[in-house]
């Protein structure tokens, strides 16, 4: 007698579907939406991936914790559980509340049914699903559909899904996975999903452990979890199902009763209560205090940033936060990451609103093995915001060795010379109409020196004579393969610093000058795997080929440049990084100040690592004058590597074949001083080609003026955009722009009258022929 009442149950529940999706107009588009229906089997896989959890390691496999899932881009919280780690109270309350027919349907209420064709007849919104099933299915196989406007035919899909889900799940697989993916309002930093998320939210306890009270008041949420912020109105709702339940004999007077009486506070309220069971009084004194953190660690989130940033480019937001989650192995030294991070936390001496951002990486394989983004102040958690690799900032004079090293690769020596004397260039977008570089605070020594010198003193004038001499084209190409590439538009004041990177970006450009001139872009990752130890990537079996900047002769005369930086003078002679070194490693490294001064940098490496500190406003702003990077960011630079060098060996930099020791030109400067040569047998080795100034281009805007009548006093000439002037026959056509001119201004757009044509350049025909055509236009008009 049992089965035939369930069979006849379920035909009725097959034949309502069949009506609903099938019959009469609606079956034109059965075929369509079956076809559109998603696969009703992926439930499984679906639910256990929205708890997917991605773990994160170290270098030597300890764990630096876990990234969270997330929808789109709202990090939400959601760990799953099973229906025997749930109080039979929440289920209960649940059912008695959402879907009180739930065991007895296959899916689809018939009541809630005709409640939905109610509304379709009215040409009323059609509302959330009736029954628990409908909402499971709306959650997961078609949550990205009722992100969207709903529609009828959503809401006929969704019964179509929900038949046949319950033909293939058990009552109690439907619960467990409706009670996983159930959305129970704002965690703060992230999103509440399931009921294990609920109870750790709003009463700091597990699904297990829940009280009828409790699971009474988290299932009122259900519907809306804004009423979460008018306890008031909850309170008679509990009433309402803990009459149901007991109507349904979930459970007895008594205990509902009791439930009633319990004097129930949930986070961040503070409730009295009178002796029946009536709210006397209620406040929200902290809307805080539900709130979850987004991730499971606080070890190294500055990094633990980077690895997730790194993880969605190369995998997509699925595998990292789905597919049952990832298995994450990364650069990080956990000995150097507490380096960065004591150094950090024992800073002093930073300007009034000052923080920082400090890395080291492995120069050998671009590794990055610490991170800090913030300064540290005792135990507490930083800001978010990561300077260490977030925070683009101008690097001020740590640009000086990148461009000196470029210098030497072009052929010139550590004793080549400039003048240190004022300099102007042409400059359109300069006051005036010139550049006038100035040492800092206008010191000029007016004398020949060689670029040894000027870059111990780090002198703008020596500098961007010597950027001129070897021309931006040649410099520029050199930065963008270092992985810093000049801002758009930047003239010759990239030379003193007017480039914006990050601190990360920045020892990566300095890793070469120790590695032998090959240039690698900062890694965090090693190995991926998936939760089943399928390989998604492995850096081992996967190597990416370095970038050969600097030939190894070359690399190692721009590391003696700045070890030089650091060693050749004393503090009082003026030397700017001395307070870099520590113990009896070799350092080499160069200090860096932006204008305002703004930003605060320190760069360098020793033969095993490279650093970056840089120290700053974190809203940018100038800070005072009588502050400068060789006292504040030179100690915190020298303390981190002082502390991650602990335990080893000293080690000597590499010097290559090819290289000869000399004494310093000018021995009254720098006595005793040995500067690094090019031994001519290796003169090949210097082998970057200067490449010629391109004019920058005129940049014209149009406009969406509408002239008048031609005006008889104008004419229309052809323009060289480069030059302002008329275009000629060896005027490219794309520089070519047309302008109406008054007939009186004609000689000032005059060309060169013996204009020489470019090196292998021919006359271009069509220039041509459009110039000659040009000429008979150019005589007076007649008033």
């Amino acid at each position: 007698m049992i089965f035939v009442l369930r069979f006849l149950k379920f035909l009725t529940s097959l034949l309502i579907a069949a009506l609903v999706a099938g019959a009469g107009v609606a079956a034109t588009y059965a075929t369509k939406w079956a076809r559109e229906l998603p696969d009703y089997r992926q439930l499984d896989s679906l639910t256990r991936s929205l708890g997917a959890e991605t773990r994160v390691f170290a270098r030597d496999n300890t764990s630096l914790g876990s990234l969270i899932p997330k929808i789109g881009e709202q990090a939400i919280s959601r760990t799953l559980v099973t229906l025997d780690e749930i109080s039979p109270f929440m289920v209960a309350a649940l059912i008695s509340n959402e879907d009180r027919r739930f065991f007895e349907h296959y899916g689809l209420d018939p009541y809630g049914l005709a409640r939905q064709f109610q509304r379709l007849a009215r040409g009323d919104e059609v509302q959330g699903g009736s029954t628990l099933t409908n909402q499971l299915v709306k959650n997961t196989l078609l949550l990205e559909e009722y992100n969207q406007a709903r529609t009828p035919d959503r809401k006929l899909k969704e019964w179509m899904l929900s038949v046949q889900v319950e033909r293939s799940f058990t009552k109690e697989e439907i619960l467990q996975n409706y009670l996983n993916t159930i959305y129970w309002g704002d965690g703060g930093p992230v999103e509440l999903y399931g009921i294990y998320a609920a109870s750790q939210a709003y009463f700091r306890t597990t699904p297990k452990r829940l009280s009828l009270a409790q699971s009474v008041y988290l299932t009122i949420l259900v519907p809306s979890a804004g009423r979460y912020f008018n306890y008031a109105e909850v309170r008679p709702l509990m009433k309402v199902v803990l009459a149901r339940m007991v109507e349904d004999q979930w459970i007895t007077q008594a205990q509902a009763d009791a439930a009633w009486q319990e004097k129930l506070q949930p986070r961040g309220w503070q409730v009295v209560y009178a002796d029946n069971g009536n709210v006397k009084t209620a406040k929200l004194v902290d809307r805080t205090a539900k709130e979850l953190k987004a991730v499971t660690t606080t070890r190294a989130p500055h990094f633990m940033g980077q690895v997730e940033g790194e993880l969605v480019r190369r995998f997509g937001r699925e595998k990292v936060y789905g597919s049952g989650g990832l298995r994450v192995y990364t650069t990080l030294d956990p000995k150097i990451q507490n380096a960065v991070e004591t150094a950090s936390r024992e800073a002093t001496g930073l300007p009034p609103d000052a923080t920082l951002g400090a890395t080291i990486l492995d120069p050998y394989s671009g590794e990055v093995l610490g991170m800090i983004g913030q300064k540290l102040v005792g135990n507490a958690p930083p800001d978010e915001w990561n300077n260490a690799a977030q925070g683009q900032r101008q690097i001020g004079s740590t640009i000086k060795p990148l461009l000196y090293t470029t210098a030497l690769s072009t052929g010139l020596t550590q004793d080549h010379r400039e003048d240190d004397k004022p300099v102007s260039f042409p400059c359109l977008s300069c006051k005036g109409g010139v550049y006038e570089p100035k040492n800092f605070e206008g010191a000029t020594t007016y004398r020949s020196m060689t670029i040894r010198e000027a870059l111990d003193r780090s002198l703008n004038l020596v500098t961007v004579r010597l950027a001129d001499r070897i021309g931006l084209q040649t410099f520029f190409g050199k930065l963008r393969e270092l992985g810093v590439p000049p801002n758009d538009g930047t003239g010759l004041a990239a030379a003193l610093g007017a480039v914006e990177t990050t601190p990360v970006k920045m020892a990566a450009a300095y890793a070469p000058f120790v590695n032998g001139g090959l240039y690698r872009a900062p890694r965090y990752l090693t190995r991926v795997t998936t939760a089943r130890g399928e390989v998604l990537y492995d850096a081992g079996t996967t190597p990416v080929k370095p970038k050969r900047v600097w030939t190894p002769q070359v690399a190692y005369l721009g590391l003696n440049m700045i070890q030089g930086v650091v060693n050749d003078l004393t503090e009082r002679q003026g030397g700017l990084a001395t307070k870099a070194k520590f113990g009896d490693w070799p350092v080499a490294g160069k200090t860096g100040t932006s204008n305002g001064p703004k930003d605060f940098w320190f760069v360098g490496t020793t033969p095993l690592y490279t650093g970056a500190v840089w120290v700053g406003k974190q809203k940018g702003g100038e800070m005072p004058v009588y502050f400068y990077s060789g006292y504040v960011n030179a100690p915190i630079w020298r303390r981190m590597m002082e502390l991650a060098h602990a335990g080893k060996t000293v080690t000597q930099f590499t010097e290559p074949p090819g290289i000869l020791m000399a004494n310093a030109p000018d021995p009254g400067y720098l006595p005793g001083v040995k500067i690094a040569l090019l031994d001519p047998q290796y003169r090949d080795a210097a082998n970057t080609q200067i490449q010629p100034d391109a004019p920058v281009p005129t940049v014209y805007r149009e406009t969406t003026f509408a002239p008048g009548g031609i005006d008889p006093r104008t004419v229309m000439i052809d323009l060289d955009r480069t030059t302002g002037r008329l275009a000629t026959e060896f005027t490219p056509p794309s520089n070519i722009v047309q302008r109406r001119v008054y007939i009186e201004e004609l000689p000032g757009y005059a060309p060169d009258p013996n204009p020489a044509p470019l090196k292998d350049e021919q006359p271009d025909p069509a220039a041509l022929k459009a110039v000659k055509a040009q000429s008979s236009t150019l005589e007076p008009a007649t008033p």
